[in-house]
């Protein structure tokens, strides 16, 4: 595997566990009324904005740490240059990221249109995103491998 591909895997297993460590951490502090507060909309705008920099903060330790890793174990250490091909992969990998974002952006707004709770409409905006980072993943990942 290339660089690249080690570096999408383990940015793909990053965020599948940041997500889901951070969401189970989350809930059980909600179950156990640590988070009880009148508006729902606080507790929801909360579970974001703590996300969002603890995402980029584990994110930027555990790449530094595989990178190191990498080096030692295989002498080979990171392209600084990024040719072509890799700006058309990040490129095409964002398009279809942001397809993904819109579709669950748009679902999330007609929940709303359909009297669902608050919830179920942050339920859906935080899933697309989480997805969304994932089909972005995925398709560099796919890319590389088959080429553009």
């Amino acid at each position: 595997m290339s660089f690249q591909e080690k570096r999408n895997v383990v940015s793909l297993f990053t965020t599948l566990l940041i997500f889901s460590v951070y969401s189970l951490y989350v809930f059980q502090k909600y179950q156990e009324g640590y988070f009880h507060t009148s508006n729902e909309f606080s507790f929801w705008g909360a579970f974001i904005l703590i996300l969002i920099p603890v995402s980029i903060v584990a994110k930027v330790i555990i790449h530094i740490v595989f990178s190191i890793i990498n080096t030692v174990a295989t002498k080979e250490k990171e392209p600084l240059i990024t040719d072509e091909l890799d700006k058309l992969i990040a490129l095409k990998s964002t398009r279809n990221s942001h397809y993904v974002f819109i579709i669950g952006f748009l679902l999330s707004m007609i929940s709303l249109v359909m009297d669902q709770p608050p919830d179920v409409m942050f339920i859906i905006l935080i899933s697309s995103g989480l997805l969304s980072e994932v089909v972005g993943i995925i398709t560099q990942l796919y890319l590389y491998r088959k080429g553009v």
